[in-house]
Formats: structure tokens, C-alpha cells, sequence
């Protein structure tokens, strides 16, 4: 049984049908990437599977679970996090405030401390500037910031959007490295990703996702130099 299951999903924003009769899969211990144009339904997926969207047809099943009528916290306590596009992290706050708001969900206080310095170990840089205003920090710290605030529930299954919008490129190569420590550490994790080649070349399949529905899918390492992908996205 697949981690995560999508059954022929379709989400509308009001009269639009953002994504139709999409499925895919996840399973445990994997990086699958979600790449397409924009405008072409990858932060919709995402928005469906934590319950911030309606799915309108199809199924969402997490680990034997139907999530599709679950409300989004409920999700969260099922072991789904999100770091979202744009990272969306509270500027007015500290960093350490944005951390504990990650585990809010959470009861055991002193395990929560716990994983508070193990997210400073493996974010050196959100430790020396745990005080600091989350505003304050670059846009690599704060995608660093949002990745760890999702990690801070405990997560089974990451979704990771646009983890490299708007970031240098030295910068994107710093959070990839994150992402294939965090994977081989086990974490399974969903991608959605501007820069397709490299994501692919961190994750062990990909779906090719064009005007709301899967055109391809297999993969990474045959996709990448797949042809139709290449013509169809990559501008190849």
C-alpha cells in the first residue's frame, strides 16, 4: 500500500477545473517531484492533499486513510506538514516562535524542546538567529525557516512547494542538499519545483502535470531525458 494515493482527484476554484481525474502515488521512504508550467495544478494538488482545498471528485488515502472530507488540522495529526510557496513565515515573529508554531498540535512539551535543538543543529543558521524577527532573515533562511517549522510536527510525508522560488542559485543548491539529507534520513517527501531538471535529479520518480492532469510520469532518471518532457516542459 502506497504512502499517499491520489484516485482520480479534481479540485475547481469556483467554475475552473484546476485539476481533473488526477492520480498518483507516493510511497514511504520516497522523493517524488510534481513539476508542469504554471498555471498547471502543482500547488493545487498540494493545497488538496493537507484539506486547504475541496476535492470536488476522487479520493485522497494517506496511509489507508481517506482524508478527502478531514479538516486541515486533522491532517497535520496524521503526520502531513507543508513548507508553502512563498514560505509564508511570520515576519513579526521570532524564529524560535515560527519553530513552536510548527508544533502546535503537539502535547509532548519536553520532545518538542527536543527537536527544537535538533532543528538548530541541522539549521545552524536558524540557531544563532533564533531570537531574530523571522522578516529580518534572507530568503534562503526563511526557506530554511519554513522547511524546519514543517518538520517540527513530526511529519510522515513532507510537501515541499517551490522550495528555490526566488532564491540564488548558491542558495538552491544549499536547500537541495538539505532535501537529499532529509531523504536519506528517511523522510518521504512530495516536491512540486520551478527548476525541474534538478529536482528530478533529487527525487526517485516525477509526474509531468499539464493543464490539471498527469501527461507523464516514471522515473526521474529516464525522465529527465525523455523527449516528450523535454518538449513539453523543459523547453528541450
Amino acid at each position: 500500500m502506497a504512502l499517499l494515493e491520489l484516485d482520480n482527484v479534481s479540485v475547481n476554484y469556483g467554475a475552473i477545473q484546476a485539476i481533473r481525474s488526477l492520480s498518483m502515488t507516493v510511497e514511504e521512504g520516497e522523493v517524488v517531484t510534481l513539476i508542469g508550467a504554471n498555471g498547471a495544478g502543482k500547488t493545487t494538488t498540494l493545497r488538496a492533499v493537507s484539506r486547504l482545498l475541496k476535492v470536488r471528485e476522487g479520493r485522497i488515502v494517506f496511509r489507508g486513510q481517506d482524508l478527502t472530507r478531514l479538516a486541515p488540522d486533522a491532517v497535520v495529526r496524521l503526520g502531513i506538514a507543508q513548507s508553502p510557496e512563498g514560505r509564508q513565515v511570520l515576519a513579526r515573529q521570532s524564529v524560535q516562535d515560527n519553530l513552536e508554531l510548527g508544533a502546535y498540535l503537539r502535547g509532548d512539551r519536553r520532545e518538542v524542546v527536543e527537536d527544537l535543538r535538533r532543528m538548530y543543529e541541522r539549521f545552524p543558521r536558524l540557531g544563532e538567529r533564533r531570537h531574530q524577527l523571522a522578516g529580518t532573515l534572507s530568503g534562503g533562511e526563511q526557506q530554511m525557516l519554513a522547511i524546519a517549522r514543517a518538520l517540527m510536527s513530526r511529519p510522515k510525508l513532507l510537501l515541499l512547494d517551490e522550495p528555490s522560488l526566488g532564491l540564488a542559485p548558491i542558495i538552491v543548491l544549499e536547500i537541495f542538499t538539505i532535501i537529499r539529507e532529509l531523504a536519506d534520513q528517511g523522510v518521504t517527501i512530495l516536491l512540486v519545483e520551478q527548476n525541474a531538471k534538478l529536482a528530478m535529479n533529487h527525487s526517485a520518480r516525477t509526474y509531468v502535470l499539464e493543464a490539471g492532469s498527469i501527461t507523464f510520469s516514471g522515473p526521474s532518471a529516464r525522465l529527465v531525458n525523455d523527449e516528450r518532457v523535454l518538449h513539453a516542459y523543459l523547453g528541450g
